[in-house]
């Protein structure tokens, strides 16, 4: 079912990232980690329909989403920066297979973060934060989304990686099986996993290298 919303607010919290807060629908529900697909309510847009995660969470009286914006692309997400204040999505029903299974450890490529930004959030309110922690790689520190939230809310359980710049604050690499290793202190947990294929691949065959249980995994590509 096809819902219309329309933005309340629209603008770019990073070089690259933009967040968009909308009216919510009477009734419209998700769970934090969940997703809808979205197009924009034009003629040239309307069946251009791509997956967003919301980063607003299931109490909050809007909806909002945090996407990474691909200017080379001349596509859906590149045409979203056009949008203004008062302009209309289209979303379906929420969907979605990644959910809050336990405390674990949560390893995030680049946009794949945004299913974990609304079950930390969540978490943060609720004060259960105590046990998870958030592995994230990127390319380069500016890249990094909600860098100041995720400090905030995880402190030193925020582990970041870069793959092209050389940064004295983070270390420089890629997720791979010595780093979840070398950063994490129990094995026997969830793991939740979101990130381009390429690395979403490598990561989970790292996972099951360690002898990660397949039932511990918790992931969701979005081919």
């Amino acid at each position: 079912m096809a819902h219309k919303i329309n933005i309340q607010d629209i603008g770019f919290i990073r070089h690259n990232v933009l967040q968009i807060q909308t009216d919510r629908p009477s009734g419209y529900d998700f769970t934090p980690g969940q997703a809808c697909e979205m197009s924009i309510d034009q003629p040239k847009w309307k069946e251009e329909k791509r997956p967003f995660t919301f980063t607003s969470l299931p109490d909050d009286g809007f909806l909002q989403f945090t996407i990474k914006v691909y200017p080379d692309h001349d596509g859906v997400t590149d045409q979203l920066q056009t949008l203004e204040q008062g302009d209309s999505l289209l979303i379906s029903d929420s969907w979605g297979a990644i959910s809050y299974q336990g405390p674990g450890i949560f390893l995030a490529g680049g946009a794949g973060v945004t299913p974990f930004i609304a079950i930390i959030k969540d978490l943060a309110r609720k004060g259960n934060l105590e046990g998870n922690k958030l592995i994230f790689g990127n390319q380069r520190e500016r890249d990094i989304i909600l860098q100041s939230d995720f400090e905030r809310w995880l402190g030193k359980d925020f582990i970041n990686i870069l793959s092209d710049e050389h940064s004295s604050k983070f270390p420089h690499g890629n997720i791979d099986k010595e780093f979840i290793k070398n950063h994490t202190e129990n094995l026997d947990k969830k793991f939740y996993l979101c990130g381009p294929p390429p690395m979403m691949d490598s990561v989970y065959n790292a996972l099951l290298e360690l002898d990660v249980p397949k039932k511990n995994i918790i992931t969701e590509d979005f081919d």
